[in-house]
């Protein structure tokens, strides 16, 4: 157990389940719980990263597709049976994707609306609804969803990634009025640019361009996920976080 205790409610470890948990900030997130001392469960479609990052961690894995709904509700409702309800649900999977909207098929807009966003939908609504069934035995509840800046920012080929991000902003505040009876917090984290690519080079214009001097990191997701989900947190709700270093308040200006 690490230093981290105060975070567990009681003398029980919070239980958590992660989707998109294999690679990037979904791994870091997912390692981050788990040095919190917390009972951890992650999902992801990759199963060679997957199974890695369950070995590393002694997390539980769910080899599956978020826009499989069957095999998504199917995860949740046997962590349900197993550990008798979910304390954290943080919805992080999310695909680019970006293509010219010329290129693009109505398919492929599609997958990325049915991964990044609905995927948020079938697990928080799946909370709810354990929640209403067992009445108010739990008082504490977290849902994290992973936003980004591009709700709110673009560039373009990126319209199924921009209406996914914007959509889960709209859905967080929505979801952070529906289930406030259930004792659940609902807020969402807007990444800035974060590298997890380890075959990505970095230039030192790149860091001097954000405000904090470097270009972000997956564990720097991971810690305001940890921060949101503290127990004393829980006056914050419905709430998105941007954490980008402070690109979005620069004002930028072309070149003379």
């Amino acid at each position: 157990m690490s230093n981290n205790q105060h975070v567990c409610l009681g003398d029980s470890p919070r239980r958590v389940f992660v989707t998109g948990g294999g690679h990037g900030i979904g791994q870091a997130i997912v390692e981050a719980f788990v040095e919190a001392g917390d009972r951890v469960a992650f999902c992801d479609v990759d199963v060679v990263r997957g199974e890695r990052v369950a070995a590393a961690t002694g997390a539980r894995f769910f080899p599956l597709d978020v826009c499989d709904k069957g095999a998504l509700e199917g995860a949740v409702q046997s962590l349900f049976a197993e550990w008798g309800d979910l304390d954290i649900i943080v919805n992080n999977v999310g695909i680019g994707g970006f293509e010219p909207i010329t290129d693009t098929t109505v398919e492929h807009f599609e997958m990325i609306i049915n991964t990044n966003l609905r995927s948020a939908f079938i697990t928080s609504r799946l909370l709810a609804i354990h929640r209403k069934a067992i009445g108010g035995e739990n008082t504490y509840g977290r849902i994290v969803n992973l936003c980004s800046t591009r709700y709110l920012q673009s560039e373009a080929g990126s319209e199924g990634y921009a209406a996914s991000k914007g959509g889960i902003w709209s859905l967080t505040h929505a979801l952070a009025v529906s289930l406030a009876p259930y004792h659940i917090t609902v807020n969402c984290i807007a990444p800035g640019w974060i590298s997890v690519n380890e075959e990505e080079v970095l230039r030192s214009e790149d860091h001097e361009f954000h405000l904090s001097g470097r270009v972000g990191r997956a564990e720097d997701i991971a810690r305001t996920c940890l921060f949101l989900c503290d127990k004393g947190s829980d006056f914050i709700n419905g709430q998105c976080i941007t954490v980008d270093g402070g690109v979005t308040k620069k004002m930028i200006y072309p070149e003379e």
